[in-house]
């Protein structure tokens, strides 16, 4: 399958066509943790399992992966395998990861260098042309409420919808988050596009119905999207905020 890597064109295509834009949070609005700044956190997490005793029901890839989201999950498919004893660590956990979070979104809306290129306005321009906006992140979305109030962008939101406390399991590439956006800003998938930076949110999209529109802010990013199959890809907002179809003439 071939893919478009800026071709404006069509993507002000499927954009000029949507109702509603579904933003992932980390990476198409903000770097919430740059410079590999989840890893304490995917850290902290090991040492707690390994406290508890339950280091086993980690694989080699959680034993060392920077993502907080990828030991948090290996730990829910173990009770949900019915591993004994495990639900109170992962709450533990749940509760770890939120506030790591939340630190990070305070942080980096302090760090304008740490925001998207351009997001601001492509947001308060989505706004302003009458295009219900919404967040899906697999972060909490206490964290990215946070972080879009303190950058005076939560206003233009109708929903924030992230990681669900009780399930992590819903985590993207399941499109949960995304089904519970569209039903509070009232649209079938096929009125939404989704603008996401990673193969898991390509795979969230396709699996709810809705289009995709890619962003990668380097080479590793558009790789992987590509390589996902990600119908179009951008590696800028700019030129959608400043050609013809962000001025919205």
């Amino acid at each position: 399958m071939a893919v478009g890597v800026d071709v404006f064109t069509d993507v002000c295509k499927v954009m000029a066509g949507a109702r509603g834009v579904l933003f992932d949070f980390d990476g198409p609005i903000c770097r919430l943790f740059p410079e590999d700044r989840s890893k304490p956190i995917a850290d902290e997490l090991r040492r707690q399992i390994e406290a508890f005793g339950a280091s086993h029901v980690l694989g080699p890839e959680e034993r060392t992966h920077k993502d907080p989201h990828v030991v948090l999950g290996a730990v829910h498919r173990a009770l949900r395998a019915g591993v004994p004893g495990l639900r109170e660590l992962l709450r533990d956990l749940e509760r770890r990861v939120t506030a790591g979070e939340l630190a990070a979104a305070e942080l980096v809306a302090a760090h304008h260098e740490w925001h998207t290129p351009y997001a601001d306005d492509l947001i308060r321009g989505l706004a302003r042309r009458g295009v219900s906006l919404a967040v899906v992140t697999n972060n909490s979305p206490l964290a990215a409420e946070a972080h879009l109030d303190r950058r005076g962008l939560l206003s233009y939101f109708t929903t924030v919808q992230g990681r669900r406390t009780d399930d992590p399991g819903l985590m993207k590439p399941h499109p949960d988050v995304l089904f519970r956006a569209l039903r509070v800003l009232g649209l079938d998938p096929d009125d939404a596009v989704m603008i996401g930076d990673t193969p898991t949110d390509v795979q969230a999209a396709a699996r709810a119905g809705v289009a995709f529109v890619g962003y990668g802010r380097n080479e590793r990013k558009v790789r992987a999207l590509c390589h996902a199959e990600a119908a179009t890809v951008i590696t800028s907002y700019g030129p959608l905020v400043e050609g013809e179809w962000g001025s919205g003439t």
